[in-house]
């Protein structure tokens, strides 16, 4: 197997009503065969936006990898709106994250309810399955705020995900 991709993967969904409203993925990427850097990949409401200072990377991050999540699973994927900005990631495996890129905050506050070691050894990116490895950290909540206003949810899924490995 090739190793494609080290870094750190924290992820939330929000949902109103039974229905998922949000979806951030934040990437800390410090090693790919497309390069290093911060991404952030938002999928909201039928939008899908990233927002990276390496445009290349963060497209490649949301095509390749956070589209095919089980998170957006059944959810219509448009291309994404780039927006070439700094991405602010401060990942604290005790006390959480909090992201900002653009106009988008991403928060999911600590500590996890756990820390497990995961690997699943074929994760299905659109018919090319992965070897995916990493330490998976459960949360209790998040939020995503896009412009100053907070996207309205009944309900959140968030986890923390470090020393991340995709292999092919």
């Amino acid at each position: 197997m090739v190793v494609r991709l080290i870094g750190a993967n924290p992820g939330l969904t929000l949902s109103l009503g039974g229905e998922r409203v949000a979806f951030a993925s934040v990437w800390r990427v410090d090693w790919s065969e497309r390069g290093k850097g911060n991404a952030l990949v938002l999928w909201h409401r039928g939008t899908t936006r990233v927002v990276a200072e390496d445009l290349e990377l963060g497209a490649w991050l949301a095509g390749d990898f956070t589209r095919h999540f089980p998170e957006v699973r059944g959810l219509a994927w448009p291309a994404p709106e780039l927006t070439e900005a700094p991405v602010d990631m401060e990942l604290d495996l005790d006390k959480g994250l909090r992201a900002t890129a653009a106009d988008v905050t991403v928060e999911i506050p600590g500590p996890p309810r756990e820390r497990r070691a995961v690997r699943v050894p074929e994760f299905d990116l659109g018919g090319r399955p992965h070897l995916l490895t990493n330490v998976f950290m459960p949360c209790e909540t998040g939020t995503v705020t896009i412009g100053g206003t907070p996207v309205a949810a009944d309900s959140a899924t968030a986890f923390l995900a470090d020393a991340e490995v995709w292999s092919a």
